[in-house]
């Protein structure tokens, strides 16, 4: 179990950003964090890869403490995450990327299996170099079939639909449908989107850098569309 326990933290110049997070994520379960843009919810899946440092609080992974840990030792312990803007490699291959992030070589199945996850053709895309050739929507996929690649326990999605079109949103929404019903990941997503949040187990609404509201999305999914909270929570729809 990835637990927070009264996580906060503080911008540069000392404004607080998050006050106070605690809540839990375990294998089996898909997580979304939700609510209005500046609220905290990037700046929170920063603290729990490892790419920034609460001022206060713990996060525990299966117990330990590992607040202190920086991305590389959380990421060799099971904590994946997938940036909301991906960034470029040049000089590697596609299949260059996945093999490196999964620490071996990829047979040909494996390789077309977590591109198609995606939405994209082996045969095109494993020899194309990771450059500017590549569309941003193009980059956003192969940056999450690397975090399947790595085959963690624990996978932080940043916006996972931005850039992606509709018929690889969808292909997407079915992975992550996989991988909650195989009970081995626990899946972490920031995220606006109405059909993401449809398939949610829990979810978690930040805003003004406190837990407004939590719970099962039986109870938490309808609340979002009501005039009041929507105001708080604006959802999209469409990709």
């Amino acid at each position: 179990m990835l637990t927070l326990e009264n996580v906060r933290w503080n911008l540069p110049d000392g404004e607080e950003l998050l006050k106070g997070i605690t809540f839990s994520v375990q294998p089996g379960k898909l997580t979304v964090i939700t609510g209005p843009n500046g609220g905290g919810k990037t700046s929170l899946a920063k603290l729990i890869a490892g790419l920034e440092t609460p001022s206060s609080g713990r996060i525990l992974l299966d117990g330990e403490d590992i607040t202190g840990w920086d991305i590389t030792k959380r990421a060799q312990n099971g904590i994946a995450f997938a940036f909301q803007q991906p960034v470029c490699f040049k000089g590697l291959s596609v299949q260059d990327l996945l093999e490196t992030a999964a620490g071996s070589e990829l047979g040909e199945d494996r390789l077309c299996q977590l591109l198609e996850y995606v939405g994209l053709c082996a045969q095109e895309y494993c020899r194309r170099p990771m450059d500017e050739k590549l569309s941003g929507g193009e980059r956003k996929r192969i940056e999450i079939a690397t975090v399947l690649a790595r085959n963690a326990r624990y996978l932080i999605f940043d916006e996972p639909e931005a850039g992606i079109d509709l018929w690889s949103f969808s292909s997407l929404i079915e992975t992550f449908r996989d991988l909650k019903e195989n009970q081995k990941h626990a899946l972490l997503i920031i995220s606006h989107q109405e059909r993401i949040l449809e398939i949610a187990d829990d979810i978690i609404v930040i805003a003004d850098g406190k837990i407004r509201s939590e719970g099962s999305a039986e109870t938490v999914f309808p609340e979002l569309f009501s005039d009041e909270k929507r105001t708080i929570c604006p959802i999209g729809k469409g990709v």
